[in-house]
């Protein structure tokens, strides 16, 4: 099973948490192929490892209380990655705590789910602690939630074996 972490970090912040959800994703199986994808060069993009991958986990800062718009274009433009069918999870990096990062999430999603893409952040399901759309962190201490990021990438690798792996 492949599973690809795509994220937009200028600064590195989110591309550290994209490192923690990786770990979690280990973590549940480490068998799971993951893959770290940067959007700030179209190079970093696999897209024949998107397109193998059974779930897709996008990371954005948040701006204006919206995803990058690197991500954006991502969605507007990369046609060639196939996300139909795949589940879909966001995690956002944020400037303080009531910078919109719950709205850039629920956009991500939104973009997702426009892919055909099926939108997973783990809730209610394995109980506390919730992780109701996805996790976010405040670039001025990442380090306080990287514990919630390590158990989101666990949850949503759990979520993508239970739905994607064989059954004999």
């Amino acid at each position: 099973m492949k599973i690809t972490i795509l994220y937009f970090s200028e600064t590195g912040h989110t591309e550290k948490m994209a490192g923690i959800v990786r770990e979690g994703i280990l973590e549940a199986d480490k068998s799971i192929e993951v893959s770290l994808m940067n959007i700030i060069n179209e190079e970093n993009i696999d897209k024949d490892f998107i397109n193998e991958s059974s779930a897709v986990i996008f990371g954005t800062p948040c701006y204006m209380a919206n995803m990058c718009w690197q991500m954006k274009k991502f969605f507007d433009t990369s046609f060639d990655c196939k996300l139909g069918g795949k589940l879909a999870a966001c995690f956002a990096t944020a400037g303080h705590m009531w910078g919109g990062a719950d709205l850039a999430m629920l956009t991500v999603l939104q973009h997702s789910m426009t892919r055909g893409m099926l939108a997973y952040s783990s809730g209610m399901e394995f109980g506390r602690p919730y992780i109701h759309i996805g996790p976010f962190a405040l670039m001025s201490d990442p380090d306080k939630d990287s514990e919630t990021f390590k158990l989101f990438g666990n949850r949503v690798a759990k979520k993508s074996i239970e739905l994607f792996s064989k059954q004999d």
